[in-house]
């Protein structure tokens, strides 16, 4: 499975740690991703998104233990 948000695609970004002594060392920076159960086009997936997609609310969660019908929408 990749690094990579299931809504809006944000990857691993690559840039340089630097210390003290201004040493450069390459470093890569990954997403904060969730898996997150969440109503994709009318079922319930399992989705990988970052948490910027999940505070904006471009997914809407499913409830746990409930099966998920159309009429709920």
């Amino acid at each position: 499975m990749s690094k990579r948000c299931d809504i809006c695609g944000k990857g691993a970004m690559v840039g340089n740690r630097v210390s003290h002594a201004n040493n450069k060392t390459k470093h890569r920076f990954m997403p904060n991703l969730q898996n997150v159960r969440a109503i994709v086009n009318g079922q319930v997936k399992r989705v990988k998104i970052c948490t910027r997609c999940l505070r904006s609310g471009k997914i809407e969660k499913a409830i746990r233990g409930r099966r998920y019908t159309p009429e709920m929408a």
